[in-house]
């Protein structure tokens, strides 16, 4: 049952206890002198006290131990986790990567937090400004052992691969083309089912929102209600031989040892949670005149800064959808933008280059990097009779956009032994068509 079932609404106030504790919610109050079925209460805040309404984030538990009863936290070293930003030179070229190998089992047993690898990012936790984008590829499940990011919130993006995720909230199956936000300080562990990879935007200092609608009006893009929220389900259990608590603090992995699962939450309430979102329930706008509409138009969820209308990250999905514009050079624009742009791409082919950008890959335009469409593209496009047209059928390409320079780890640039040194040729063929004589 705890699969199937959970809670819609984006940032509501919810209310769950597992059915198997009726009850188990304290009435009328947060922290009563004993709680029911002799629980403790525990808060987990999400912003500030004194925030306001509208941006205050706190959940309340009920849980058989309170997370305080662990030994003292100890250096992991494990995995490609990185926020050095000056480990290698900067490159601000059209970078484009292959599809991130997956370790094969059983030679090389690989979970969710050992197979995490930073790609790029900017600012820092300790100042809570900042971003991260990590590639994660695995092969076998986290046995006694949780994760919690004590820098930031992680925006999962599965592309090969189901994952089970269980909270201290409930549980979440995740499944390509879905999409998962595990926020600040929320314990996790990732369960998946053969070889698996994806792609996960971190912000610090900052959670996500639905982008406002301005002109649009009071409904598009993803609505509020197609997020799900799970259901409290815990287990009473006993880890003898102990259990491991992972805490990733100022960019770096820490451990502790417990004898019990921390996912003993029997009842919560509040605003502060995990959530999911299919990508297919996001309603599309686009141009049906003519012109090709900035992509903002396709933005899923935004992390702001305090510059009105800049993001710290936006991700934006690129669905299938109609192409009607009359007149007009229907693919991406070339662009060079003060934004930076990291794209990736789930199952299928993206329209501006369909043979180089594959499936578990990515690429990166760089602030004002110029970039656009391919030659074959472009000359395809030029020449296409214009008429109503299915994009993207069969597709699902993706962009982490943030307003911040990102660096990219000597993982990205070098060991991971992705980057296809050959991504600026695709530009080789576009030749001139100027023509002084012909308006």
């Amino acid at each position: 049952w705890f699969i199937s079932q959970y809670m819609s609404g984006f940032g509501n106030e919810h209310v769950s206890e597992d059915p198997r504790c009726p009850g188990a919610l304290p009435e009328g109050q947060n922290n009563p002198q004993v709680c029911p079925y002799g629980l403790y209460a525990e808060q987990l805040s999400g912003s500030a006290f004194t925030c306001p309404r509208p941006t205050n984030k706190r959940s309340w538990l009920y849980r058989i131990l309170p997370s305080v009863c662990h030994k003292p936290f100890k250096p992991l070293e494990e995995g490609h986790l990185t926020h050095d930003w000056d480990e290698i030179e900067p490159d601000p070229n059209q970078l484009r990567w292959k599809p991130f190998e997956i370790p094969k089992a059983p030679q090389n047993k690989m979970d969710f937090v050992s197979g995490l690898h930073t790609l790029c990012g900017a600012g820092e936790p300790r100042g809570r400004n900042g971003i991260a984008i990590h590639i994660f590829v695995c092969n076998t499940s986290m046995i006694d052992r949780c994760l919690y990011n004590s820098d930031g919130d992680f925006l999962v993006v599965p592309q090969q691969g189901k994952l089970l995720i269980t909270t201290e909230f409930g549980k979440m199956l995740v499944e390509p083309n879905e999409i998962c936000v595990i926020q600040q300080g929320m314990r996790f562990s990732v369960e998946v089912f053969g070889e698996t990879r994806g792609y996960i935007l971190e912000v610090y200092g900052a959670h996500f929102e639905l982008p406002d609608l301005g002109p649009i009006g009071a409904n598009g893009l993803a609505n509020p209600r197609d997020f799900l929220v799970p259901v409290a389900w815990y287990e009473d259990r006993q880890v003898p031989g102990g259990y491991t608590v992972i805490s990733k603090y100022q960019g770096k992995l820490f451990a502790a040892q417990q004898d019990f699962s921390p996912f003993n939450v029997v009842a919560w309430h509040g605003n502060y949670t995990p959530y999911k979102y299919h990508l297919e329930k996001f309603m599309v706008i686009n141009a049906v005149a003519f012109d090709h509409a900035d992509p903002s138009i396709f933005t899923v969820l935004t992390a702001k800064t305090t510059r009105a209308g800049v993001a710290l990250a936006d991700f934006v999905i690129f669905p299938p959808r109609w192409g009607v514009a009359n007149n007009t050079f229907r693919p991406p624009y070339y662009h060079r933008n003060c934004m930076s742009e990291f794209m990736g791409l789930i199952k299928g082919h993206y329209e501006a280059k369909e043979e180089g950008f594959q499936p578990g890959g990515g690429s990166l335009h760089s602030m004002m990097t110029p970039h656009g469409p391919d030659a074959d593209c472009f000359e395809k496009a030029s020449k296409a009779k214009l008429e109503p047209e299915r994009v993207a059928d069969g597709t699902m390409a993706f962009m982490f956009e943030s307003s911040l320079s990102l660096a990219v780890t000597k993982w990205g640039l070098q060991t991971s032994n992705r980057l296809d040194k050959n991504y600026y040729k695709c530009w080789e063929p576009l030749k001139s068509h100027f023509n002084p004589k012909c308006k």
